[in-house]
């Protein structure tokens, strides 16, 4: 029994090992920057100027964003939004669009790695770190954690 587990487990490891190339980093391009840059404007901007579609475009469908957040206890707790109330937000805030001129939406690049980014956004009243995905041959950005500006 156990050379029979034994065989199976050193078979697995030697085809996986055969089966393995160098891990390779895909050169950054200007184009997945600027096309990385523009997913976070669309998120930020679609959300000032009340475009539900502007905002909807840069997200996954399955994106998750989310805010620690301390009760009156002092607990901490993990507040989380989807991409459809992120969408539905931008659509209330079509009402009242915010200014252009208040506009705050500063984008850093912080990092790209293959079909991955991770992105901080300045805005008005709070900081968002993105992470983002090449998906479908799109940047989209699938997770948000964010906290909101002293005072704001």
């Amino acid at each position: 029994m156990r050379s029979a587990i034994a065989t199976s487990v050193l078979t697995f490891l030697l085809l996986a090992a055969s089966s393995t190339t160098p891990n390779v980093a895909r050169a950054q391009t200007p184009a997945d920057s600027a096309a990385i840059e523009q997913a976070a404007l669309d998120y930020i901007q679609g959300y000032y100027s009340g475009n539900p579609e502007r905002m909807e475009k840069s997200l996954h469908p399955d994106l998750a964003k989310r805010i620690v957040r301390t009760n009156p206890s002092g607990q901490s707790t993990l507040d989380q939004m989807s991409a459809m109330t992120l969408v539905q937000v931008a659509r209330m805030m079509a009402q009242r669009p915010i200014p252009e001129e208040a506009w705050q939406d500063d984008v850093t690049i912080l990092d790209i790695f293959e079909n991955v980014a991770s992105v901080r956004v300045d805005a008005t009243q709070w900081i968002d770190y993105l992470h983002l995905a090449r998906w479908n041959g799109e940047w989209k950005i699938v997770n948000v954690l964010w906290e909101m500006r002293p005072g704001g």
